[in-house]
């Protein structure tokens, strides 16, 4: 039986469903997208570098969760490239304007790892 909103109950059935369309979705995006692919390879080899590098728990936490966000935005740009392309491969305006800002999203993310690693790592250098 649904709630006031509409919405059906979270049982474990739904809960693990969920976690196979989350699982489908990353196959997918290993399958399709090289741009994921180079996102994962990289990460698999920093988060241990961070979590080494890393003086405790926050730390830790911001330079891999900073790498994560990536891994994140990168899915969502690749979800609405793929929305796109799903209603042809002819030039529109909006479209391009959708994907260079999708793009620009996981380029500010990356900037963002770069600040947090510096911010965190510069100091002990210099």
């Amino acid at each position: 039986m649904a709630d006031e909103f509409g919405h059906l109950p979270r049982r474990p059935s739904r809960i693990f469903k969920a976690t196979i369309w989350s699982m489908q979705g990353l196959k997918a995006a290993w399958l399709h997208e090289s741009s994921f692919r180079l996102e994962v390879y990289l990460f698999v080899v920093l988060a241990p570098l961070g979590w080494w590098l890393g003086h405790g728990p926050l730390e830790r936490a911001l330079m891999i969760g900073s790498m994560m966000l990536v891994l994140s935005v990168e899915l969502l740009n690749s979800s609405i490239e793929a929305v796109i392309e799903r209603f042809g491969d002819e030039h529109h305006e909006l479209a391009g304007r959708a994907k260079d800002m999708g793009s620009a999203a996981v380029f500010v993310v990356m900037m963002n790892v770069l600040l947090v690693w510096g911010a965190i790592l510069a100091p002990r250098l210099f």
